[in-house]
């Protein structure tokens, strides 16, 4: 049941999104039958709207085409009452461009494929609209279906090296979070961290109470996972809006149970170890 969940990622990514209506960049541009899509959408583009409402930070996927034929894509789901859960570091698919039709198909195993046909819209150097049928084959019968107008925005830097380190949480503002503003993070090269408390005497402790602590970085999304002892899993999912030097920003786009929307934004200074 577990693997059964994995297959419907591509279409939870179609699904989520908030509750507030905005309307399309007005830098997207009428695709001209002329234009070589499969070279122009080369890089990275993370999903930014569904059906034209804004998606929340925990709803987010990047997508990375390194060329014309292949693409690599990063999305945490959880939860989701219709797909489950998925934890997905660039996981790989074959893509191939027709015109403004650019299809993407991931073989999960041998029995599963997810197809994901994006006819194009409007596209520019910065941010593409594409209506987006996706589908899942097992054993070659197709379980589920969906179809949405999804945009896509150019993400143009990646942090998955800069982040490497530790880091201590210098203010929260938009509401409390799983790492709140007593709390430091340190991120090593294998997809691991470890969490730290200030104690009441003022000491740095590393919290012990885990089985895990992962996490993975695609260009500026951050989603991390961790399981305490005898608990349930939890995840964050985050933004990295700014890292220069020590100091890096974290915003993240949350829904109300209302359906409306706030921002979140968390401070960082990196801390130099002895």
């Amino acid at each position: 049941m577990k693997t059964r969940m994995f297959l419907w990622m591509m279409a939870a990514i179609l699904i989520c999104g908030a509750s507030v209506f905005t309307s399309c960049s007005n830098d997207d541009n009428p695709v001209d039958p002329a234009d070589n899509l499969a070279e122009k959408l080369i890089g990275k583009w993370m999903v930014s709207e569904v059906e034209g409402q804004p998606v929340t930070t925990n709803g987010k996927a990047v997508y990375t085409l390194v060329s014309p034929t292949k693409a690599y894509i990063s999305a945490s789901i959880y939860a989701h009452p219709t797909v489950g859960s998925y934890w997905g570091d660039k996981f790989e698919a074959d893509v191939v461009f027709d015109g403004n039709k650019m299809t993407v198909t991931t073989k999960v195993d041998e029995h599963t494929t997810v197809v994901d046909v994006f006819i194009i819209i409007k596209a520019s150097n910065s941010k593409f609209t594409a209506d987006v049928e996706s589908a899942v084959f097992v054993d070659g019968t197709e379980e589920i279906k969906v179809d949405r107008s999804t945009s896509f925005t150019k993400v143009n830097r990646d942090y998955q090296e800069q982040i490497l380190g530790l880091w201590e949480c210098k203010g929260l503002k938009g509401g409390e979070t799983y790492n709140d503003a007593n709390g430091r993070l340190e991120f090593f090269e294998d997809g691991t961290y470890n969490y730290y408390r200030l104690n009441d005497d003022g000491e740095w402790e590393a919290v012990t109470t885990r089985e895990f602590q992962e996490y993975f970085v695609d260009g500026v999304l951050v989603c991390t996972r961790w399981k305490d002892v005898d608990g349930d899993e939890q995840r964050e999912w985050w933004e990295i809006k700014s890292l220069k030097g020590d100091k890096m920003q974290w915003t993240g786009l949350r829904e109300n149970e209302d359906g409306t929307t706030f921002q979140q934004i968390m401070d960082w200074e990196e801390v130099e170890e002895d």
